[in-house]
């Protein structure tokens, strides 16, 4: 049995049926029964509760011979660390009460600096209760750090669509490391069936080239049929409340800003740790989200 947490978000539902579609039994774990009836009918355990709900991630951990983890962003947290830092917690307690050997972690890269990096920051804490726990011999922690997503920039779709630009305050020439979520899922997949590691490891995954947000919102502008489509850097000041204008918390939309600072200063780039080459081009997915844009 192998447990997933947030397996109907932008990993976790791939993860998921990856996973069966290998054979594997599967529970998969959310907030929205409803979300959750497509994977029942796919033939997941599936399980409903809150993510910072200790008793609820204990059970849900029970009898699992590995787990994803991950912390669910909520985009709405009136202190983001904070609600974090609880979630963070009952995870690994939970491990800890269930008896769980192999965990897979959802970290990112850049959660090696202890702070400055926005939404990273909280990654970095969680890593440090991860390396924790597996310092005690109890379980053995992947530590699966992906870069930024390429599916992020479907929050830029409505920007283009109303001012026809894309817009953010990350500089235009800033080259960023960034990975299909496609190719996340297939290598926690990979990892949750095999478990071949021990103690903590870490492994980094980024895509064939890192790129830029000019470079980025040039391909995507083509997949949209807007070839002259343009990327436009806006301050950190105005770039916050842009966020808070389109419904985040003023936290939140504070660290979304750091983060967009940290790419800026080159605080956030791979280590060197174990990488992992996904295949995936942004082009893919950038055909995809275009894809998707008269349905939405």
């Amino acid at each position: 049995m192998i447990t997933v947490m947030g397996a109907t978000g932008n990993t976790g539902r791939k993860i998921t049926a990856a996973l069966l579609a290998a054979g594997e039994d599967v529970r998969a774990l959310g907030r929205d029964r409803t979300k959750l009836a497509a994977l029942a009918d796919a033939g997941a355990e599936v399980r409903a509760g809150d993510a910072g709900d200790p008793t609820f991630l204990a059970e849900a951990f029970r009898g699992a011979d590995a787990v994803y983890a991950l912390l669910p962003v909520d985009l709405a947290a009136p202190d983001y660390h904070t609600h974090q830092s609880q979630v963070g917690e009952a995870t690994v307690a939970s491990v800890r009460a269930a008896g769980v050997r192999h965990v897979v972690v959802l970290s990112s890269i850049g959660a090696e600096v202890p702070s400055g990096t926005g939404f990273i920051t909280s990654l970095h804490r969680q890593e440090a209760r991860w390396r924790a726990l597996a310092d005690e011999g109890v379980v053995d922690v992947l530590l699966l750090r992906p870069g930024a997503f390429y599916e992020s920039f479907r929050a830029a779709l409505p920007v283009i669509a109303q001012e026809g630009v894309n817009a953010d305050a990350v500089a235009p020439d800033v080259r960023i490391p960034m990975v299909a979520t496609a190719d996340i899922a297939a290598a926690a997949a990979a990892a949750l069936v095999a478990r071949d590691w021990q103690g903590v490891e870490v492994r980094e995954l980024v895509g064939p080239r890192d790129l830029s947000y000019a470079e980025a919102t040039s391909i995507l502008g083509t997949a949209l049929g807007r070839p002259d489509l343009a990327y436009v850097q806006l301050p950190y000041g105005e770039m916050t409340q842009v966020l808070i204008g389109a419904g985040l918390s003023a936290d939140v939309a504070r660290h979304a800003v750091e983060m967009a600072r940290a790419f800026n200063d080159g605080l956030i780039r791979t280590t060197g740790a174990r990488r992992l080459d996904a295949p995936t081009p942004f082009e893919d997915v950038a055909a995809e989200l275009a894809a998707a844009v008269p349905a939405a």
